[in-house]
């Protein structure tokens, strides 16, 4: 598995002339980024399917526990990604341009990899998998309201043709390469956003709108509160690539990476505060318990409005795939190059990347579940990623006083964390086996 950069033995030598495998890998090969490019990916990597599915987690939730949570969440993951920011460059004269790597200084060479790096794949690499099933998703609902009485075609061939996008979008070299895409998916994303929230408000409370828990049962209730938990989760998951959005933007020690990449950050945290807030709220306000794991498929009408809304939500999740993707494109390379000795270029970039894309499509086609999945995620590797192992680096590295205010906000954090990661994929799980036993495989 790939190792610190600065610290790793390179197997490949360049030959002369030849740039070096570290100006060759999408993380560290571009270090020209501006502020606002770390306000863009960061809103395209946090303000994606997840924002959806907040009505249907509302539901339940219920008004009080779920305001509640979306509000403590918020706080909670602004902090943890204040502290990624500050830690990007907590050694002099060192940059840590992958969570792997800041993992490897908090807890050693051989620990950090095995505690960081899984849990980093399994949420890019889910994120991708959900995109490819939202994406899908999304195309047969425009598909569909444009064209009601057009004969149905299977949810399948839609995902397929989302996927047929990323085999020439993933050849695109590193982060800056894809910051148009990046752009345009933020534009789309608070767009989508206000005409969820604004559609509900103009199709108004429905007489027959009732508040309680979605669930009939006790058990059913406590599970599905458990899968919400995990969807709010979810919604907050830009942890995984801030280093390696931050690793592009140029530092000295005059002028440290840290200042503008916050700058974006705190950009970025008001525009999810103006997605998520509206649609969670106004979404189960209008519909109740009624409203669907998607708050588009629930808003039928207006038709045309429904179709724009859906045609943003593809644009946004090709851009939102490609943000998560490029970090596991990182560690593939380096993998391939450093340690197998495949020669860097071309060829190796277009099989290794063509394969990923590949199995990303053929499981979101095969497990479309997409509450259960989030839920799943949600709890069993973003709680961890973005909620308590920034904190528990933080402690590692910066040793606060005990009791102090920095010491007491970190340990509530991991606290918090963890109860997360433990019963949020409950939730998901039996989510999805529940979804599981109606389902008909490549419908």
């Amino acid at each position: 598995m790939a190792t610190q950069t600065g610290a790793m033995e390179t197997s490949f030598q360049p030959k002369k002339g030849e740039a070096s495998v570290d100006d060759w890998l999408p993380i560290t090969s571009s270090r020209s980024a501006k502020w606002y490019y770390s306000a863009f990916h960061n809103v395209t990597a946090m303000v994606g399917a997840g924002v959806l599915g907040l009505p249907y987690a509302l539901a339940h939730l219920g008004w009080g526990p779920g305001i509640a949570i979306l509000i403590v969440s918020w706080v909670v993951t602004l902090y943890t990604l204040w502290q990624m920011v500050e830690m990007h460059e907590v050694v002099p004269g060192k940059r840590f341009d992958r969570y792997h790597e800041l993992g490897q200084h908090a807890f050693g060479e051989k620990l950090g990899l095995w505690i960081v790096v899984p849990q980093q794949l399994v949420v890019e690499v889910g994120t991708n998998i959900i995109y490819m099933v939202t994406g899908g998703k999304s195309l047969k609902m425009f598909h569909d309201s444009v064209c009601p009485s057009c004969k149905n075609i299977k949810q399948t061939y839609f995902i397929m043709i989302f996927g047929s996008v990323h085999f020439v979008l993933s050849q695109l070299p590193n982060f800056n390469s894809i910051s148009g895409v990046s752009l345009a998916a933020a534009v789309m994303s608070l767009s989508y956003s206000t005409i969820a929230w604004a559609a509900s408000i103009n199709k108004g409370k429905g007489s027959d709108v009732e508040y309680g828990y979605k669930s009939s049962s006790a058990g059913g209730t406590v599970m599905g509160f458990f899968n919400a938990l995990g969807t709010v989760a979810f919604a907050y998951a830009g942890h995984n690539v801030v280093l390696e959005i931050q690793a592009t933007i140029p530092s000295t020690p005059e002028k440290p990476s840290k200042k503008p990449m916050w700058r974006g950050v705190v950009v970025a945290y008001i525009i999810v505060a103006i997605c998520y807030f509206p649609v969670a709220i106004i979404g189960f306000w209008v519909f109740g318990n009624n409203v669907g794991d998607d708050i588009l498929t629930t808003l039928e009408k207006p038709r045309w409005l429904i179709a724009t809304a859906n045609m943003m939500v593809v644009i946004h999740v090709i851009g939102g795939y490609q943000v998560y993707a490029m970090p596991v494109f990182d560690m593939m390379e380096t993998v391939l190059v450093k340690k197998l000795e495949f020669r860097p270029g071309l060829p190796l970039r277009l099989i290794s990347r063509s394969i990923y894309v590949a199995l990303t499509m053929f499981l979101g086609m095969t497990f479309p579940f997409f509450s259960g999945l989030m839920g799943f995620f949600g709890g069993f590797a973003f709680a961890p990623t973005t909620y308590f192992l920034p904190c528990i680096m933080w402690l590692a590295i910066k040793k606060p006083k005990k009791y102090s205010l920095s010491w007491i906000a970190n340990w509530i954090c991991i606290v918090l964390g963890v109860l997360l990661m433990v019963l949020s994929p409950i939730g998901g799980l039996r989510q999805i086996i529940v979804d599981s036993k109606t389902y008909k495989f490549y419908s």
